[in-house]
C-alpha cells in the first residue's frame, strides 16, 4: 500500500469525522422520522456544523438530502489516492458496507484512461486500497459494460463515466438513457404493469416509455435508470467542471447517495471539507519548485530551443550521477509547444511541430526515437511508460495535447514557442511539469525545482501569465515560487538576505535544541526514527484484545437498496451470503495491508493470525468475510494506536535513562537559524498597516507570499513587543529548516522564533487554525511540545556556543482564536 502524506493522512481524518457526524445526524433524522413528529431536521446541514464553514444543502433526484462535499486538492497533491481512500471511508463509515456502486466521474479522456488503467491494475496502489475497501472484490466497468444486481450486491463496483457521458443534454449519449439489453434483472417484467407502478411511485425520475406507445408507462432499462435505482456514491474528478446547471440536474439526478467533489480550484458553491495547500504539498516534496522562467531576447526561436536542450542535457547528467549514488532513475524530459502541428498547417512565419523535430535532429543531434509528438491527429506517447528506464523518450512536441490529466514527473522543462498573449494552453502546459519524481526531493535542487523557457515573451506579462497558472493549480499560495532568471529580469533575481546590522552579533551562533542520542563515539546525534526509535519497538507487545469486542454487521441487509422493495429481487441476499460461503479468507493479502505499519511481514501475519482467531470465536466464517474490510481497517487503525503507544513508550524511556536528551548540537538537521537566508529581490515584502517593514525581525525583510493570515497577524504582533523581544525569525518549511524528531515518522515544522533577553528564552511557536485544534496531529504536537519544554530547562547544553548557554526554549502552539490572549500570557510572565 502507498504510504499517506501527512496531509493526506489529515485530510482523511476530516472527511472521517465529517462521515461519523453526518451518521449520528442521519439516524436521529430517521428517530424524528419514526415518532412522527413534524420537526424540520437537516441531518446533512447538521453534521457540517463540526466543518468550517457555512454548509449549502443539495438534493438529489428524489428531493432527498444528498451529502456533497470537496476536499481541495491541488495539482500534484495526490487527488485519485485521496478518491479511492475516500472511498472506502465512505462505505465504512458512513454507508456501513463493502459493496455498491461507486460512479465514478473525470472530465477529460486523459484522466479517464489514467484512471482506469490504475484501477484495473490489481497491482496498483488505487487498486489495492478498492480492493482493500471490498475484501478484494472490486468490478470497475465503463459505461458499455453490463453487470447485474448480483454483482453490485458481492462486490464493489465502480463505474467510470466522462463528465460529458453524464451530461443528460449530450445528443451522443442519450443513449445512457434509452432501452438496452442487459440491464433487465433490475426492473420488473415488462409485463408487469402494477409493479412498473409501484417502481415509478417511489423512483418519480425514472425515464418511462411515452404513454402514446405500445409500451406506455412502463420503465426503460436502460444504464442511466439503473443507476438512478442504485443511489451510488459519486466520485466527480474536477468537479469545478460539473457546476453548470444542466451538469448539477444531470449528477443529482442519478439519485447519488454521497457525493464527494474533487477540485485544485472549486467554485464559490462547492463545500469545501478540506483544504489542502500548496505550501503543504511542497513540504511533503510532492512537486518541483522553484519554477524558473527563462526568456530569451534572442529574435530566432533556435536559439530558445538551444538553451533549453542545453539544460535538459545538464539534468540528465545530473540524474545519472544521482542514480549511481541512490540508485533512483530519473530521465529529464523537455516539453516543446508549437504554434502548429496538422500536416497541412507549415506555413512560412508560424513555428510547427516539424521545424523543431528538424532542428533537434540534424542540429542539435538528437536521435529520432527520442523525440515524440502529441497531438490530436499523432500520439506517439499513447501507451507508452515513460517513466521506463528503456524508454528513450527525451522530448515532446505538443501544441495544446497536453493539457490537464497528462502528467509525467520527469517533464522539467516547458519550453514556450507560441504567442504566450493569447495561450490559454500554457498555464495548463505548466501544471504538467510540477509533480516530482517518486514524490519526494532529491536534495539536489537541480532535480527538485522545473524551468519554462519563453521566445519573445514580455517578462512582467509573462510571469502573471504562469502565476495564473499556478492558481488555477490550486497552488495560489506558492505562485511566489515562480522565479526569473537574472538576465531577463534583475528585479525578479534570487537574491541573499542576510542579518540585519544590528543583530550581526548573532550570526552563526543562533542554535536550537533537538532530541539526540549517543553516536557511539562519545558524542551525540540527532535521532532517528526508524534506527532508534522504530527499531527498539517490542512488538509482542501490541494488545489485540479490544478485537473481541468488534461487532460485525449481521448480514448487511442494507444492501437492500438495489431491490428497492420489489419482489422479484428479493432472492438475492441468499444468493449473496452463498457466495460469500464460498470464499477464502486470505491471510496474506490481511498481511499485506500492514506492511506499512508493521515493517515485518512474519509479525504482521501473526497479527492477522491472531485477529482472525478471535473472530471466529465469536462469528462465523461468512460473517468475517462480508466484513472483511470492516476488519482490515479496523486492525490497522488498532496496530496505528498500538504503534503509537510503543513508539512514544520507547521514546519516554530513552528520556528517562537518559539515553535520549535535548541538546543543543550543530548536528540536527536546521537546528542553526542560517545567516543569511533566499528571497525574490522583486517580490512583496511583509510591511506593516503603515507600510514599513517590520523593525524586529532577525534579517532584512520576509517576502508577505510566506504567510497566511493568522501567521501574518502572529509575525506583526512579535514585532510590537520591542520592549521585550530582541528580535523574531520566519521558519519557512524546507530541507534545511528547523524540526523536531519525536516519536513519529513526521517531523513538526515551527513556524516562529523569537529571542526574548530577560529572562533569555526563546520562543518557539506553531500556528494551526481552530479546526485543527483537536484533530491527532495537534494532540501530537502539542505533547511533543509539552516534552520539548519539560526537557529544554536552563542548562550548559554544549560548548557549541557560549552565546545561548543558559537560555530556556519555550515551545507554544497558538490557535487562530486565542493567540493573541496566549501570546499576551507567554510574554507578560516571567
Amino acid at each position: 500500500m502507498m504510504q499517506l502524506k501527512e496531509y493526506q493522512q489529515a485530510a482523511l481524518n476530516i472527511l472521517g469525522d465529517y462521515l461519523r457526524a453526518l451518521k449520528e445526524a442521519q439516524a436521529k433524522a430517521e428517530q424524528v422520522a419514526k415518532l412522527g413528529l413534524d420537526i424540520p431536521f437537516e441531518w446533512d446541514r447538521a453534521a457540517w456544523k463540526k466543518g468550517e464553514r457555512d454548509y449549502i444543502p443539495r438534493k438529489n433526484g428524489l428531493g432527498q438530502p444528498v451529502p456533497t462535499v470537496c476536499l481541495k486538492v491541488p495539482t500534484g497533491g495526490g487527488k485519485t489516492l485521496l478518491a479511492v481512500r475516500a472511498i472506502d471511508a465512505i462505505q465504512t463509515l458512513y454507508r456501513g458496507r463493502q459493496t455498491g456502486l461507486v460512479l465514478w466521474l473525470v472530465p477529460t479522456t486523459q484522466i479517464y484512461r489514467q484512471t482506469l488503467q490504475a484501477l484495473r491494475d490489481r497491482a496498483h496502489p488505487y487498486r489495492q486500497a478498492l480492493d482493500l475497501s471490498s475484501g478484494g472484490r472490486t468490478l470497475i466497468l465503463e459505461k458499455d459494460s453490463r453487470f447485474s444486481p448480483d454483482d453490485v450486491q458481492t462486490q464493489l463496483v465502480v463505474m467510470l463515466l466522462m463528465l460529458p457521458s453524464a451530461n443528460r443534454q449530450n445528443k451522443e449519449t442519450l443513449r445512457l438513457f434509452q432501452d438496452q439489453g442487459g440491464f433487465e434483472p433490475f426492473f420488473p417484467a415488462e409485463d408487469q404493469l402494477a409493479s412498473h407502478v409501484k417502481l415509478r411511485e417511489r423512483i418519480p425520475n425514472l425515464d418511462v416509455y411515452d404513454h402514446q406507445s405500445m409500451l406506455g408507462g412502463v420503465v426503460k432499462s436502460s444504464l442511466g435508470n439503473t443507476l438512478r435505482l442504485l443511489n451510488p456514491v459519486m466520485i466527480v474528478d474536477e468537479g469545478h467542471k460539473a457546476y453548470s446547471a444542466t451538469a448539477q440536474q444531470t449528477l443529482r439526478g442519478f439519485n447519488p447517495s454521497f457525493i464527494l467533489e474533487l477540485s485544485a480550484t472549486p467554485p464559490r458553491e462547492s463545500n469545501v471539507l478540506v483544504n489542502i495547500t500548496g505550501q503543504s504539498v511542497l513540504r511533503e516534496g510532492m512537486i518541483k519548485l522553484d519554477l524558473h522562467v527563462h526568456n530569451k531576447a534572442s529574435a530566432d526561436w533556435r536559439d530558445t530551443v538551444l538553451a533549453a536542450c542545453r539544460r535538459r542535457a545538464e539534468l540528465e547528467q545530473i540524474a545519472q550521477t544521482y542514480q549511481a549514488n541512490h540508485g533512483l532513475y530519473i530521465r529529464p524530459i523537455a516539453l516543446f509547444q508549437v504554434e502548429r502541428t496538422g500536416a497541412k498547417q507549415r506555413l512560412p512565419g508560424l513555428i510547427h511541430v516539424e521545424d523543431v523535430r528538424e532542428y533537434l535532429i540534424t542540429r542539435l543531434n538528437v536521435l529520432p526515437e527520442e523525440i515524440a509528438v502529441k497531438s490530436s491527429e499523432r500520439d506517439e506517447i499513447e501507451n507508452i511508460d515513460l517513466l521506463s528506464p528503456d524508454c528513450p523518450i527525451r522530448y515532446i512536441i505538443t501544441k495544446q495535447a497536453l493539457q490537464e490529466g497528462w502528467d509525467c514527473p520527469f517533464a522539467y522543462i516547458v519550453t514556450i514557442l507560441t504567442n504566450p498573449e493569447s495561450n490559454t494552453a500554457m498555464t495548463q502546459l505548466i501544471g504538467r511539469v510540477l509533480r516530482q519524481p517518486y514524490a519526494r526531493k532529491t536534495g539536489l535542487p537541480e532535480l527538485d525545482e522545473s524551468h519554462v523557457y519563453c521566445f519573445k515573451a514580455k517578462t512582467g506579462q509573462l510571469l502573471d501569465t504562469i502565476r495564473a497558472g499556478l492558481i488555477g493549480e490550486g497552488l495560489g499560495d506558492v505562485a511566489g515560487r515562480v522565479i526569473a532568471d537574472v538576465e531577463a529580469a534583475p528585479s525578479q533575481a534570487v537574491v541573499d538576505v542576510s542579518i540585519r546590522p544590528q543583530f550581526q552579533h548573532y550570526a552563526g551562533k543562533v542554535y536550537l535544541p533537538c532530541f539526540v542520542v549517543s553516536d557511539g563515539k562519545g558524542g551525540w546525534r540527532e535521532v532517528g526514527y526508524e534506527v532508534d526509535i522504530l527499531s527498539r519497538v517490542d512488538w509482542e507487545q501490541v494488545d489485540l484484545s479490544p478485537v473481541d469486542s468488534w461487532e460485525l454487521n449481521p448480514a448487511e441487509t442494507g444492501d437492500s437498496h438495489v431491490s428497492l422493495g420489489l419482489d422479484h429481487l428479493t432472492t438475492i441476499e441468499p444468493l449473496r451470503a452463498s457466495l460469500a460461503d464460498e470464499m477464502q479468507l486470505d491471510p496474506v493479502f490481511m498481511t499485506r495491508q500492514l506492511l506499512d505499519l508493521v515493517p515485518n511481514p512474519w509479525v504482521a501475519y501473526e497479527y492477522v493470525e491472531e485477529t482472525l482467531r478471535r473472530l471466529r470465536a465469536k462469528f462465523p466464517e461468512a460473517r468475517i468475510k462480508r466484513d472483511l474490510g470492516f476488519v482490515i481497517e479496523e486492525l490497522k487503525k488498532r496496530i496505528a494506536a498500538e504503534q503509537e503507544r510503543l513508539t512514544r513508550q520507547v521514546f519516554d524511556s530513552l528520556l528517562q535513562s537518559g539515553e535520549l536528551r535535548f541538546y543543543l548540537i550543530s548536528g540536527c538537521a536546521g537546528s542553526a537559524i542560517p545567516e543569511r537566508i533566499k528571497a525574490k529581490a522583486g517580490a512583496r515584502k511583509l510591511t506593516t498597516a503603515t507600510g514599513d517593514l517590520p523593525a524586529r525581525t532577525l534579517f532584512d525583510y520576509f517576502l508577505e507570499e510566506d504567510f497566511n493570515e493568522t501567521e501574518k497577524a502572529v509575525a506583526l504582533y512579535l514585532d510590537q513587543q520591542a520592549d521585550i523581544l530582541e528580535w523574531w525569525f520566519r521558519n519557512n518549511v524546507g530541507p534545511n529548516s528547523y524540526s523536531i524528531q519525536g516519536w513519529r515518522r513526521h517531523r513538526p515544522h515551527p513556524d516562529f522564533f523569537a529571542l526574548r533577553q530577560e529572562p533569555p528564552t526563546i520562543y518557539v511557536l506553531e500556528t494551526k487554525g481552530i479546526h485543527l485544534g483537536h484533530n491527532p496531529d495537534t494532540d501530537y504536537k502539542k505533547q511533543l511540545f509539552e516534552l520539548c519544554n519539560k526537557y529544554s530547562q536552563p542548562t550548559p547544553w554544549n560548548d557549541i556556543t557560549q552565546e545561548f548557554s543558559g537560555h530556556q526554549v519555550n515551545f507554544q502552539i497558538v490557535f487562530d482564536d486565542e493567540w493573541q490572549r496566549v501570546l499576551n500570557a507567554m510574554l507578560t510572565s516571567t
